[in-house]
């Protein structure tokens, strides 16, 4: 487990430092954080609204689009990167309202630190941590969001409990991620370039939405889902690093992309 997170830390820095990228320059779908991100959910204003650099094309979904942000309300974003999601949320919550994103990444905070003071963030805040051990007090947030993070934690059911005790009763959780419509082959498993990747990581769709239910989250919904693209696996240098080094025929690998999806999941603390 220390091997992986340490494995996800040097990665995520080097993207951080533009040392690496998630997305090769070949692909239509997969050569500009922009158009990734179109892709996923997010306007061509959500893209202006925010610093240059705040948009590394990291997601897997808007989870903002669908979480109905209300001003004033105090958002935590698990795993906050160089700050994009944390930028849209403060346009939403206004100066009432507050943002904290919490990376484990030294790298990202400085990036995002460095955002948010070039974009007149003043009701945001980062916090270097890890989502299975927040920096946060009980009971004093109103909404949670993560953009494809939790599938690059091991204890996942840590991460869930952790976002429901930090939620305020009625708290919302919101949540885009990478999941398995069913077991991938043992050889990508147990790959930790994969897992950094995000492919291995994931563990199955209702194994996923059974751990934030186990959590004490309620009215747990997938509201959206959509398929991985093929295109975008076989463009990306992370995923063919992976492919061609396992040798596996494109039939398979079609057979694997047809097994991952991403989701948009909610739930609810219910009040007292």
């Amino acid at each position: 487990m220390k091997d992986l997170k340490k494995a996800v830390r040097s990665g995520y820095a080097r993207i951080a430092k533009k040392q690496a990228s998630c997305c090769g320059p070949k692909s239509s779908c997969c050569d500009k954080s922009g158009e990734i991100s179109e892709k996923i959910g997010y306007t061509k204003d959500d893209m202006a609204s925010v610093p240059d650099g705040a948009d590394l094309g990291l997601g897997c979904g808007n989870p903002i689009a669908l979480a109905s942000l209300r001003e004033g309300e105090i958002i935590l974003d698990l795993g906050s990167g160089a700050g994009f999601d944390c930028f849209l949320a403060a346009n939403k919550v206004g100066k009432t309202g507050k943002v904290i994103g919490v990376d484990m990444t030294p790298e990202m905070l400085e990036k995002a630190r460095e955002n948010a003071k070039k974009g007149g963030y003043s009701n945001v805040e980062f916090r270097l941590g890890e989502i299975e051990y927040l920096p946060v007090a009980d009971n004093t947030v109103d909404v949670i969001i993560s953009n494809c993070v939790i599938n690059l934690v091991p204890e996942k059911e840590k991460v869930f409990a952790e976002a429901f005790r930090v939620l305020k009763p009625g708290g919302r959780l919101m949540i885009s991620d990478i999941v398995l419509l069913k077991e991938l082959p043992e050889i990508i498993m147990s790959s930790v370039a994969a897992y950094v990747g995000c492919i291995s990581g994931a563990i199955i769709k209702d194994e996923y939405v059974e751990g934030i239910k186990k959590a004490g989250f309620q009215d747990v919904t997938i509201v959206e889902e959509n398929s991985f693209s093929l295109d975008c696996m076989l463009n990306d240098p992370t995923a063919n690093a992976i492919l061609e080094n396992i040798k596996i025929p494109i039939e398979k690998i079609k057979e694997i992309s047809e097994s991952i999806v991403s989701i948009r999941v909610s739930g609810i603390k219910k009040a007292l």
